[in-house]
C-alpha cells in the first residue's frame, strides 16, 4: 500500500537566502499566485515538484493537493538550454542536464547575475558515478544559457517564489525532474538506436512512477542506475 505524508506538516521552518531583489520579487507576485492556487484549492506554501522537458522546451510545476497527490499547476516555455537531447557529461561540453535532481533552501541563488537562480545540483550521485563533471548549473532569468536552462524574468520571478515559499513552508527540497521529451512508449520507440537510449530508459521508470501515482518517487543510484521508491 502507498502512503504519503505531507511534507510540510512534520518539517521545521527552512531558512531561505534572500536579496533585496528576491523579497521585492517575491512580495510583488506571491498575491497573485496565491489567488491563481486558491482558486485551484491549492496553497502557495504546500510542496512543489518541477519537471522540465527539452522538447517542448517547458518547465512545469505541480503543487501538493489536501489528498497527497500533485496537481499541474502551470506550464512555463523555457528561453533556451544548451546542446542536444541527452545528458551533460563533462565540465565545458555545453549541454544541459538531464536526470533527477534536488533543491535544497542553499540552493537558491537571490544574487545571480542572471536575475534569480537556483542550482540543480549537478553532478548528482548518478552523475558522479559515470564520472560525469561540471558545476553550476542552473535554472535562471535572462533567457540566455551556457549549459542551464534560461527563462525570462517575469517566468523566474513566479517559479522562484513557489520555490521559495515551499521551502518556507516546511519541505525540506524541490525534486527537480529533467527530461528530453515525453517519456511515453510512442516517443522514445524511434530512440531504440540512439546512443541515450539505455539512460532514457531508465529515467522512463521515473517518469512512469509520476504519472502512474501522482507523487514523485524517492530516488536513489545501485550500480550505477536510478533506482525508484
Amino acid at each position: 500500500m502507498f502512503f504519503w505524508v505531507p511534507l510540510y506538516s512534520v518539517v521545521a521552518f527552512a531558512e531561505i537566502p534572500e536579496s533585496d531583489r528576491s523579497r521585492q520579487v517575491f512580495e510583488g507576485v506571491s498575491p497573485s499566485l496565491r489567488e491563481q492556487l486558491q482558486s485551484k484549492n491549492l496553497a502557495l506554501e504546500t510542496p512543489l515538484f518541477i519537471r522540465i522537458f527539452k522538447q517542448p522546451g517547458v518547465l512545469e510545476v505541480w503543487k501538493e493537493n489536501a489528498l497527497g497527490k500533485f496537481e499541474l499547476f502551470k506550464r512555463y516555455n523555457t528561453c533556451y538550454f544548451s546542446g542536444a537531447l541527452g545528458p551533460k557529461t563533462r565540465q565545458g561540453d555545453l549541454q544541459s542536464p538531464e536526470g533527477f535532481y534536488f533543491v535544497p533552501p542553499a540552493s537558491l541563488n537571490p544574487w545571480s547575475r542572471y536575475h534569480l537562480s537556483f542550482n540543480l545540483g549537478y553532478p548528482n550521485a548518478y552523475d558522479r558515478s559515470h564520472g560525469r563533471t561540471g558545476s553550476a548549473l542552473m535554472v535562471h532569468g535572462r533567457c540566455v544559457s551556457i549549459g542551464c536552462y534560461a527563462m525570462t524574468n517575469a517566468y523566474i520571478n513566479e517559479i522562484y517564489t513557489l520555490l521559495a515559499a515551499a521551502l518556507r513552508g516546511g519541505q525540506p527540497f524541490v525534486r527537480v525532474h529533467i527530461f528530453p521529451f515525453h517519456l511515453t512508449d510512442e516517443k522514445l520507440k524511434p530512440y531504440q538506436h540512439h546512443q541515450w537510449y539505455e539512460f532514457w530508459k531508465n529515467l522512463k521508470e521515473g517518469y512512469d512512477f509520476f504519472e502512474s501515482h501522482k507523487v514523485p518517487p524517492n530516488v536513489t543510484v545501485e550500480a550505477s542506475r536510478y533506482v525508484f521508491d
